[in-house]
């Protein structure tokens, strides 16, 4: 079972942009995967797993970086199903300085990547079950992929501002943000959040977004490259408050 984890340390700039993020990605993208059946994470800090199913695939590995992924991915390729229980929540502490959020991301991305590696037979071979077929393809699109096509948006944006029609390239800017409060808006909806820290959000689609392309970018050079990365330790201040 995967729970629903929440920033609890957000008064701050970054600590909206993380809880943001949290509300909008991790959440958001865990209600996709239980639809689908295809549970690819049970996050470290709210979740539960049957002691016998942990047995079956060797318990948590030291393999890789993110080891409730490699867990999670390895469980759903032994036929066992991963759910969602959105009211299972837990607060966490996010990174209260970027250089603290660099490392954490940075530690995530590479492990992420070192489990999608570890388990990649399962994109080939039968009877894998829907996290071979669907859920790491679906990591790979959009936490791989995506993110490092993104930046070529602002690129293309900047360029079409400069040297082509400015109205309408920025008509087609401020519609892609406008579709993204909605759905910022529906998320928040869905985990019965106030919807006030979403005034934080244009901003973070120019420095924290970038931040996250970055970390994704050095993260697969850093995988390319054969590096042997340790453990990103993230200093914790217990500046958490709950806010149910």
């Amino acid at each position: 079972m995967a729970g629903n984890t929440k920033v609890g340390n957000r008064r701050g700039l970054l600590g909206r942009w993380q809880h943001i993020d949290y509300v909008m990605g991790f959440n958001l993208d865990r209600r996709l995967y239980d639809v689908l059946q295809c549970m690819p994470t049970v996050p470290g800090a709210i979740g539960a797993f049957r002691r016998g199913a942990l047995e079956g695939v060797g318990c948590f590995s030291v393999a890789t970086l993110a080891e409730d992924t490699d867990v999670t991915i390895a469980l759903g390729r032994a036929g066992w199903r991963v759910v969602y229980a959105e009211d299972a929540i837990a607060f966490t502490e996010a990174p209260s300085s970027v250089s603290a959020l660099w490392r954490q991301r940075y530690r995530w991305s590479y492990g992420t990547m070192q489990s999608v590696w570890k388990h990649k037979r399962a994109l080939r071979e039968r009877g894998e079950g829907r996290i071979g077929r669907v859920g790491i393809p679906y990591m790979l699109l959009f936490q791989v992929a995506l993110p490092l096509l993104a930046p070529l948006i602002d690129i293309f944006t900047l360029y079409g501002i400069l040297f082509l029609n400015p109205v309408a390239t920025l008509a087609y800017w401020v519609g892609f943000n406008l579709l993204l409060a909605g759905l910022a808006v529906y998320a928040f909806h869905l985990d019965r959040e106030p919807l006030h820290p979403l005034w934080a959000m244009p901003l973070q689609q120019f420095v924290y977004r970038q931040l996250m392309y970055l970390v994704v970018i050095q993260s697969l050079i850093s995988a390319a490259r054969g590096v042997r990365l340790r453990w990103q330790h993230v200093e914790r201040t217990g500046e958490v408050e709950a806010t149910r």
